[in-house]
């Protein structure tokens, strides 16, 4: 009785076996490397996402863009209200504005900065212009209200794709402008600021004519 017992115990504990191998053959999903693959996001390229983007942003940024006159003077009557109405608010950032203008260009400093005279903009506001090449800032991202920090893996990525844009704008409008050439002349322009300083616009163009 004592030996069956034994077996009978044996047959049980491997019937048990042969029911949890089972259970963990049918478990198993087997994984191709092409499936491995598809799960690692693919490396961020901030050169060709800059080439690929920059011309969308600066068609938005063209058709958004409101008269700076009508701008600057809402910004002095109630900036809060302004934002809400002519702006765009990317996070916890400062507003960004799309702005079109015509005045007359002063001389480029040393910075790049070309000051414009614009009339219709309040005397209390410094209009200025950033023309290369350096450009600070990256309101050519935050413009739009297109461009989020969740559509990328982390927050290096957000911020190369703003470089990157940047960079576009730099080889694609502003190395064919010759910004001492343009001091004296009637300057329409079209472009972006951040709203921190409410008495100087610090403006990224994204359209520059000169007459």
């Amino acid at each position: 009785m004592k030996n069956r017992s034994v077996g009978f115990r044996r047959g049980v504990w491997v019937a048990v076996i042969v029911v949890l191998f089972a259970a963990m053959i049918l478990g198993t999903k087997v994984v191709t490397g092409d499936a491995i693959a598809a799960t690692v996001a693919k490396e961020f390229n901030a050169s060709e996402y800059g080439k690929t983007q920059f011309p969308i942003v600066k068609d938005l940024i063209i058709a958004q863009a409101h008269d700076l006159p009508t701008v600057a003077t809402a910004i002095v009557a109630d900036p809060a209200k302004a934002a809400t109405t002519y702006g765009v608010v990317e996070g916890t950032s400062f507003p960004v504005f799309s702005v079109k203008f015509t005045g007359v260009a002063g001389p480029v400093d040393a910075a790049g900065i070309m000051p414009v005279t614009v009339p219709g903009v309040p005397s209390s506001i410094t209009v200025r212009v950033q023309m290369g090449p350096a450009i600070s800032g990256t309101v050519l991202r935050d413009a739009t209200g297109t461009i989020h920090f969740p559509q990328f893996v982390n927050q290096i990525q957000y911020q190369d794709a703003g470089s990157a844009l940047t960079n576009e704008l730099k080889t694609q409008v502003l190395s064919s402008i010759n910004a001492a050439d343009l001091a004296g002349k009637t300057v329409t322009i079209v472009g972006a600021f951040q709203l921190v300083n409410p008495a100087s616009f610090l403006i990224t163009p994204v359209q520059v004519e000169a007459k």
